[in-house]
């Protein structure tokens, strides 16, 4: 009995060794499959292929989008925007565009996707940012994540820290699907220039659904048409929009750009109503970015209005998108407003801002963004936890809209 303990000893060293050498050669092998795979395009590679977008997971995806060299051009957004196909806007402007509107994108991350492609690929020839709500929330640089969290590694300059994220599920799940791809097994689940209808088809609609959908409980009625009240000069001064500064910064450092700012138009349930402090608010808010819009030469398109449009309940899924049909209505409008300086015939929107056709490159601090507005980058935080965790519902509720506000998720 004695003699045999130190075989046992033995035996159980081995079985622990062997079980640590199984674990790190199958680490191995799984890192060198997704490294000559690649599912992201963020490794020097041995071999290449027509990698294509086989997640819906759209922060993992916009880096293999942006550095693909197959656009020039950028239409950055929140869901709000993401049914503007950028096939309606190619021609028009002679670029090639690739659109990045996003599910509960912040206004940080949508900053952070335009520096992204000025550094890895090049200052885009149009830039269109799809204006929403979080370019006004309070909140905005202490809340800059969004709920899913952003992947960090995947945007800054360093391609070596990035082995200490690939190695998980999802990216092991990427990585399969791209093969399966390749054999014809797996589809693209979003088009290469980043468009992608998320709604039902057309033939599902349901005009009473979606109505309901629109007001809750609420009884459907026409905002009344009157001004927003008037705020107090410490009131309108104490008023904080954090984000505006990544705004000023972004279009300060592109200024050989065609710089577009287009408000969505959401309905007008989704709106502050009129008459509110909210509504002030908002006014407030778009007075800045019209003042931030001026000075670094960018023109600025407002669809976030009362109009025929917005108080259709027949034009929208809900409160927040609006129907495929209406998509191109939006692409064509905004070519007219921003191309020929076309106002609305039928009011849908509003030219707020349109530079003349030579601009100047102005200094690093946008004339009229005061108060409260100084050029700062977005910055990567050098902890990637920092920031993260939802905005806070009653603070986007007061500035947007005096209600609750629906999610951004689809």
């Amino acid at each position: 009995m004695h003699g045999s303990q130190p075989i046992a000893e033995i035996k159980s060293r081995q079985f622990v060794g062997r079980f640590f050498a199984t674990l790190l050669i199958a680490a191995a092998v799984v890192y060198l499959f997704i490294y000559l795979i690649n599912p992201y395009g963020n490794f020097p590679t041995l071999f290449r292929y027509d990698r294509h977008l086989v997640s819906i997971s759209h922060r993992l995806m916009f880096p293999q989008i942006m550095q693909s060299g197959q656009f020039d051009s950028l239409l950055v957004g929140t869901s709000t925007s993401k049914l503007i196909d950028p096939d309606q806007l190619n021609e028009p402007f002679h670029a090639r565009f690739a659109n990045l509107s996003m599910y509960s994108a912040t206004a940080w991350e949508q900053a952070t996707f335009i520096d992204y492609f000025r550094r890895k690929a090049q200052s885009p020839k149009v830039l269109i940012v799809g204006l929403d709500t979080v370019w006004c929330q309070p909140e905005a640089d202490r809340h800059r994540l969004g709920p899913a969290g952003f992947p960090f590694w995947l945007y800054d300059d360093n391609p070596w820290n990035d082995f200490l994220y690939v190695l998980n599920r999802e990216t092991l799940e990427i990585a399969g699907r791209q093969i399966g791809y390749q054999l014809g097994l797996y589809p693209e689940r979003v088009r290469r220039d980043g468009f992608e209808v998320f709604v039902p088809p057309e033939e599902e609609y349901d005009a009473a659904k979606a109505s309901k959908s629109i007001w809750h409980e609420r009884v459907p009625q026409t905002p009344p048409n009157i001004p927003p009240p008037a705020l107090s000069e410490s009131h309108r001064h104490s008023l904080a929009f954090p984000a505006l500064s990544w705004l000023d910064a972004t279009l300060a450092g592109l200024p050989q750009t065609q710089k577009i700012l287009v408000y969505m138009p959401v309905h007008v349930a989704a709106q502050p109503w009129p008459g509110t402090e909210a509504a002030s608010i908002e006014a407030e808010c778009k007075t800045r970015i019209a003042n931030i819009a001026r000075a670094r030469g960018a023109a600025v398109i407002d669809w976030r209005i009362s109009s025929a449009l917005t108080r259709d309940d027949t034009k929208y899924w809900d409160l927040l998108h609006y129907r495929l049909p209406v998509a191109t209505l939006i692409a064509t409008g905004t070519v007219d407003a921003a191309l020929r300086s076309q106002p609305s015939r039928d009011g849908l929107y509003v030219i707020v801002e349109q530079p003349p056709r030579e601009t100047t490159s102005l200094g690093s601090h946008g004339a009229g963004a005061s108060p409260g507005v100084v050029a700062t980058p977005p910055v990567v935080p050098a902890d990637h936890n920092n920031g993260s965790g939802p905005p806070d519902a009653s603070a986007a509720a007061r500035l947007g809209t005096g209600r609750p506000p629906v999610t951004d998720e689809p």
